[in-house]
């Protein structure tokens, strides 16, 4: 589960980063930029945040 939350927040990045070379209008910059931080902030939170909190040291 950890791997796949790191490969949401690298695949955030690339998109957001994809998104300068793909298109040179402004609008589908921040469309791409939008997308690749909500991929990213799910990756983090959805997924990486689940992970160490079912893991976490006061549940022991």
């Amino acid at each position: 589960m950890r791997l796949i939350g790191i490969l949401f927040v690298l695949g955030g990045w690339v998109l957001a980063m994809s998104g300068l070379f793909m298109t040179s209008s402004n609008a589908g910059r921040l469309i791409f930029a939008c997308a690749g931080i909500a991929v990213s902030i799910f990756g983090i939170l959805g997924i990486l945040n689940r992970y160490y909190l079912a893991r976490a040291i006061w549940k022991k």
